[in-house]
């Protein structure tokens, strides 16, 4: 492939470009408006802006990573037509072994595809958004494994204690007493220490969880997301942190789709074969949509004052719990789309539900 010259890219029209970026090395891979490779070079994170000035506007193609946004932003300012790709639509195109330059040469021609699916452009907001869920979803991780950790202690001492965190704390020291012949001072210590890592971690959740309520109480469009039955504070963040007002997606159904909330399909010759949720999409969102479902599907008194209730009282029929579950997340998704599209809050004319 040739190395195209300043002036050369001065009077070449490009079509698109693709970037791929790395920690401190960025590939650029041009081609121009008859189909061939014009500009193929590598530069350092930090001359990236000097290096797209000399470009005439164009598609600037990238895969969806960390800084795709903050780049995405960049470009945008430039002039070009930034455009963000899943990895997993740039991987048909990519040629011959996997390098910089065929990875970047991939993303141009898929940047061109009319009919790909591009990632939607996400605001500083968001990303400090998405950044309070994930560290939120990482500390309660570490919570759940420090409560998993005691319990394993003690089961070694032969010490059992029934399912639930709140059993496990007003019991912990009683058992450590009781038991402090059996149990040896160095053991003691180290299940109070692990004790006192699960309080500071209840300590930093609490503030992280009131930090994202305040967002939710101070957001529209939280605050008609959690119009919606079973979403609450958490679940509503977390979805205009995903998608902001949900302009990626034409209709509620593909929302549900980038979700996985629908079955894998794998049909051939006229013959449809249906299997599994394709779990594609975002893994939290769609854990919280479910969870939502099963605490919906927990009171069944309350199902008749929804809209969606006599379905969900005939599906109750026929589908095992499970299954009823991840088709109410997916209708639940399918409503807060909705709600986000068309700005208007989820009239149920009912009363409130447990949210999440």
């Amino acid at each position: 492939h040739p190395m195209a010259t300043t002036s050369k890219r001065n009077t070449v029209t490009l079509a698109s470009v693709g970037l791929d970026i790395g920690k401190e090395v960025f590939h650029l891979v041009g081609f121009s408006t008859d189909g061939k490779i014009v500009l193929r070079r590598k530069i350092k994170r930090l001359a990236l802006v000097s290096e797209l000035e000399k470009l005439p506007p164009c598609i600037v193609g990238m895969e969806a990573c960390l800084s795709a946004h903050f780049v995405s932003r960049t470009l945008r300012k430039l002039g070009h037509e930034p455009r963000i790709i899943p990895a997993i639509y740039v991987k048909p195109f990519v040629k011959g072994q996997k390098n910089d330059y065929n990875d970047a040469e991939a993303i141009a021609e898929a940047a061109l595809r009319p009919n790909l699916k591009f990632v939607a452009e996400k605001t500083q907001d968001q990303l400090d958004l998405q950044a309070l869920h994930r560290v939120r979803s990482r500390l309660v991780s570490r919570r759940t494994a420090t409560i998993n950790q005691i319990r394993a202690f003690l089961i070694e001492q032969g010490i059992t204690v029934r399912t639930g965190a709140h059993a496990l704390r007003s019991s912990l020291f009683a058992i450590l007493e009781n038991r402090k012949d059996e149990i040896s001072p160095r053991m003691n210590g180290l299940i109070v220490d692990l004790y006192q890592d699960w309080i500071g971690l209840d300590e930093r959740i609490g503030a992280i969880t009131g930090e994202i309520e305040m967002i939710g109480k101070s957001e529209e469009n939280c605050q008609r997301l959690m119009s919606v039955p079973g979403i609450g504070p958490i679940i509503s963040t977390a979805m205009v942190a995903a998608i902001g007002t949900g302009d990626a997606f034409g209709r509620g159904r593909d929302f549900g789709a980038w979700l996985g909330l629908v079955p894998r399909q794998y049909s051939t010759g006229g013959k449809t074969v249906l299997g599994r949720i394709s779990k594609r999409g975002s893994k939290y969102l769609r854990t919280l949509f479910i969870q939502a479902a099963h605490v919906i599907l927990m009171r069944p008194k309350n199902w008749e004052k929804f809209s969606f209730g006599p379905w969900l009282t005939e599906a109750s029929t026929r589908l095992h719990r499970n299954k009823l579950a991840t088709a109410l997340a997916n209708k639940l998704a399918r409503i807060a789309w909705s709600v986000l599209a068309n700005q208007q809050a989820f009239d149920t004319n009912k009363e409130e539900v447990t949210a999440i």
